[in-house]
Order: C-alpha cells, then sequence, then structure tokens
C-alpha cells in the first residue's frame, strides 16, 4: 500500500472517528480529501508548486 492510498484511508477512519450526527458524511468526505492530497504529495504524485503556482520572475 503507496502512501496515497495510507492517507486517504487514515483520513476516512479519523473523520468517521471524529464525527457524531448529521453531518458526519461531509466531514468524512472533507478529511478523506485531505488524507488524499497528502499522500499524494508524499508520493510525489502531486506537486505544491504546481497547484499553487511559482513565483514570477520579472
Amino acid at each position: 500500500m503507496n502512501a496515497t492510498q495510507t492517507g486517504i484511508i487514515a483520513g476516512l477512519v479519523l473523520g468517521l472517528a471524529a464525527t457524531q450526527g448529521f453531518t458526519a458524511f461531509l466531514v468524512t468526505l472533507a478529511v478523506g480529501f485531505v488524507g488524499l492530497v497528502v499522500g499524494r504529495i508524499l508520493d510525489g504524485e502531486l506537486d505544491l508548486g504546481d497547484v499553487f503556482g511559482r513565483g514570477r520572475d520579472k
């Protein structure tokens, strides 16, 4: 299992553990997405410089 899979599973489990109530689905989805992004960054499949843009040279 790579870091992306580990990150999304950890995010989903933590989201389920942290929620109790009507908004459980939305909180779990958000935490799972954060876990997915962190896992992709750790795998090197997502570069934050590409997401946020690099500094512009003038």
